[in-house]
């Protein structure tokens, strides 16, 4: 979207638009999880697997790669105003919001279906990103859901600036 705003060419968003609508269409689970990765046949374009390369397992919600397609189909919906990207968005962030995996300061484990939960390590980038992406779709929601990002945010800005996540001076 970057390269169509700046060159004028519109190849470049129908690129965009096309890699984001076979995005989901082939990384999204009916829960609006995604794998990390799908390999395509290089001849016919079609799926041959889908898989991860970071998360737990082939079937878990590696919780970066979650909050990063949060914050992509966000940023589409920004870039192109077509609905199918906010619609996209709510439900990705619903999923992770009411995830039951997700810990009470909603900094997320570094995988939601990691076997060790409750003792996973959590992911601090995931909740950077998740909450930027709740931050900007709150402008986008309706008022309900409006306020629920707002305080899903808050909650994870905050629990990034505590103690918890935060190194002591020179100990970094």
């Amino acid at each position: 979207m970057w390269a169509f705003k700046k060159s004028g060419d519109s190849t470049f968003y129908k690129i965009a638009v096309q890699h984001a609508d076979t995005t989901m269409k082939n990384h999204y689970r009916p829960d609006h999880s995604s794998y990390h990765v799908v390999s395509y046949d290089t001849i016919t374009g079609q799926v041959e697997i889908k898989q991860t390369n970071q998360g737990y397992a082939d079937e878990s919600d590696w919780s970066r790669g979650q909050s990063w397609g949060l914050y992509g189909y966000v940023m589409m919906y920004r870039e192109t105003g077509l609905k199918r990207y906010l619609d996209h968005a709510v439900n990705i962030a619903d999923f992770l919001i009411n995830h039951p995996n997700m810990p009470d300061d909603m900094i997320p484990y570094w995988d939601y279906d990691a076997p060790d939960i409750p003792d996973a390590k959590r992911d601090a980038s995931a909740g950077a990103i998740m909450a930027s992406a709740l931050t900007e779709l709150s402008g986008y929601a309706d008022q309900d859901r409006k306020v629920k990002y707002l305080q899903v945010a808050e909650k994870q800005l905050r629990s990034l600036s505590s103690p918890a996540y935060r190194a002591e001076p020179g100990q970094n």
